[in-house]
C-alpha cells in the first residue's frame, strides 16, 4: 500500500554528493523539524523530468521559501553521480537537495515504485510531489502517467501551501 497523507516517512538512506565526493543522508536528517517539498521523478535528464517537472520547482524556490518551506528536494532512482550532473546541468546545485535512490529502496518503502522494465528502465519511482512537515506527509500528489507533470507540479504544490 502506498504512503498516504498523515503517514510518517519511512526510514531511508540516500546518496548525496558532498564537497568530498559521494556521501549519505537519511530521511531524519532531511525532514526532521523542517517543512520540505519533495518531488520525485522517474529519471534525471528524461524529457518530462528535465524539461517540465524540475524547472517549475527551481523557478519558484523564492516563493516556496516565502511560504515557510525550508527545503525543496528531488529524488530519483539514479546514482549519485547522475543526480549531481543533473543538479549542475539545471543550475540547481546548491539551491535544491538532490537525493539519489539508486536501488529504489525509498520508492519501494513508500509503495510508489514504477516498473518501467518494458521501456528498458527497470524499477523507477512514480512521479509525485509531497509536502512533508517534521517527517509527516501533509500533502501528496501522485501522477497517473509518468509522462505527465501536472498534479505533481510546482504550481500544484504552491496552491497547497
Amino acid at each position: 500500500m502506498a504512503i498516504q497523507i498523515g503517514d510518517k516517512l519511512p526510514d531511508a538512506t540516500f546518496k548525496v554528493m558532498t564537497e568530498d565526493g559521494p556521501g549519505e543522508t537519511t530521511t531524519n536528517e532531511v525532514f526532521a523539524g523542517k517543512k520540505v517539498v519533495l518531488f520525485a521523478v522517474p529519471g534525471a535528464f528524461t524529457p518530462t523530468c528535465h524539461n517540465n517537472h524540475l524547472p517549475g520547482f527551481l523557478d519558484n524556490l523564492t516563493v516556496f521559501h516565502s511560504k515557510g518551506v525550508d527545503t525543496v528536494a528531488v529524488t530519483s532512482v539514479n546514482d549519485v553521480f547522475v543526480m549531481d550532473a543533473w543538479a549542475k546541468a539545471t543550475g540547481a546545485k546548491g539551491k535544491m537537495t538532490f537525493l539519489a535512490d539508486g536501488s529504489a529502496d525509498f520508492a519501494k518503502a513508500l509503495g510508489l515504485e514504477l516498473d518501467a522494465s518494458a521501456g528498458g528502465l527497470g524499477i523507477r519511482s512514480k512521479r509525485y510531489s509531497m509536502i512533508v512537515e517534521d517527517g509527516k506527509v501533509t500533502s501528496l500528489n501522485i501522477e497517473d502517467s509518468p509522462g505527465q507533470a501536472q498534479v505533481s507540479s510546482a504550481a500544484g504544490v504552491l496552491e497547497q501551501l
